[in-house]
């Protein structure tokens, strides 16, 4: 019960306060230029990486990109920006 009382007081602080959502609720931030480069902050690890697809451990399940000739351009301990042919981003909820 104490995760869901708390999940409720960071939603009303994010209102009242006018504070970015990403930054209270531990959520991703995702940037994309177009289906050329892509910018991910606020992940807890990669996962996988290959030149077609990466996958990024998140506070609530994982994100998926799915591509063509990936390549990682920086990679930080919660940033990381690809390099390649976006083709596919998706939220997989474990």
């Amino acid at each position: 019960m104490a995760p869901k009382w708390g999940q409720k007081l960071r939603r009303m602080l994010v209102k009242t306060m006018d504070l970015p959502q990403d930054v209270m609720m531990d959520l991703p931030r995702i940037t994309m230029i177009g289906q050329l480069h892509i910018y991910i902050e606020n992940h807890r690890g990669l996962l996988t990486f290959t030149d077609k697809e990466v996958r990024l451990m998140l506070k609530q399940g994982q994100l998926l990109i799915k591509g063509d000739g990936f390549v990682i351009r920086t990679i930080l301990s919660e940033e990381i920006m690809l390099q390649g042919k976006v083709n596919g981003v998706y939220f997989i909820n474990e």
